[in-house]
């Protein structure tokens, strides 16, 4: 591993880097364009901006609005993935592939041309397999998700958004005619109904980028909880975590991300973006105007500065 452009000692080091970025990632601001197909998305100012890291070492650091609340949207998708492969194991990819999609994160035509198999589990096709394993094998699948995000970011007090999850319910045309479709291929178990309404409240989920950070230091440490030393997942499920956010995260942008980044993140259409430097820190941003690829537009920039600053990728 190639050695840091700029080391980082304590905290302090970490925040004058962070503060860097935030700086110069600010100069987009305004740029891209705030979901719309979500009406409660649809109200955010395109200025928010906040970043926000944690390191295996402890030390942190935020910058912006890092402690406002979003909804998560997909990033949720990583830590139900983590839900469904505790319960089903390997039996889990017998339903849903780990392939890179190459279309839009929504898309209908690749799942019909594969048979009702979605391509991999961080596409909304393959996200409603992974929340149909949770719905099905848990009496109260909701606030598992839920009791998993708090006790992962160590905030009690994160919640549902219910605007965003009844926004999400009444325009989620798309995600019922996905979740039918899996249905009548014979690979959805819950009833479509049950599902949606555990999804729609998954990607509602409200957290700020210090929480988010946090919440993914096991990604970033073989599987162990850096702050509280617990194991959350095991050393080669979290390896396969941050391999599918690597080739699959950002969707039909991967590639893009890899070659400019080149770490493992995980987008959403909220604006906001979960990243790992395996076996060093974990790092959120969060500004909603999105790309053409429906990313953060300065989430993507402000990721891009940072890793050059600190001079690590996985590649």
């Amino acid at each position: 591993m190639p050695p840091t452009e700029h080391p980082i000692h304590s905290s302090e080091d970490l925040q004058q880097i962070v503060d860097d970025v935030y700086a110069r990632a600010a100069r987009d601001l305004g740029k891209g364009k705030v979901a719309t197909y979500i009406p409660a998305l649809a109200r955010v100012p395109i200025e928010r901006f906040g970043m926000a890291v944690a390191t295996n070492d402890g030390y942190f650091a935020s910058a912006g609005d890092a402690a406002t609340p979003f909804a998560i949207q997909s990033v949720s998708k990583v830590f139900v993935l983590m839900l469904a492969m505790r319960l089903r194991g390997a039996s889990l990819w017998n339903r849903v592939g780990r392939e890179p999609s190459g279309n839009p994160f929504n898309s209908l035509v690749q799942l019909e041309y594969e048979k009702g198999i979605p391509r991999n589990p961080l596409i909304n096709a393959g996200a409603h397999i992974a929340t149909d394993c949770v719905t099905a094998g848990h009496a109260d699948p909701k606030q598992t998700i839920l009791d998993e995000m708090r006790r992962l970011a160590g905030n009690d007090a994160i919640d549902f958004d219910p605007e965003v999850a009844a926004s999400e319910r009444a325009t989620g045309h798309r995600n019922a005619a996905i979740a039918n479709f899996l249905k009548a291929n014979g690979n959805l178990e819950s009833a479509v109904d049950d599902m949606l309404d555990v999804y729609f409240h998954q990607c509602s989920i409200a957290m700020t980028c210090e929480d988010l950070a946090r919440a993914a230091g096991f990604l970033a440490n073989r599987g162990v909880d850096p702050r509280t030393g617990v194991r959350i997942a095991t050393e080669r499920k979290a390896r396969r975590i941050n391999a599918l956010m690597a080739t699959c995260g950002l969707y039909d942008a991967v590639g893009s991300f890899a070659f400019h980044v080149g770490i493992p993140a995980k987008s959403g259409v909220g604006g906001g973006m979960m990243a790992v430097v395996p076996g060093d820190m974990a790092i959120a941003v969060w500004s909603p105007g999105l790309d053409r690829q429906g990313n953060s537009y300065v989430g993507v920039r402000a990721l891009e500065i940072f890793v050059n600053a600190i001079g690590r990728s996985v590649f």
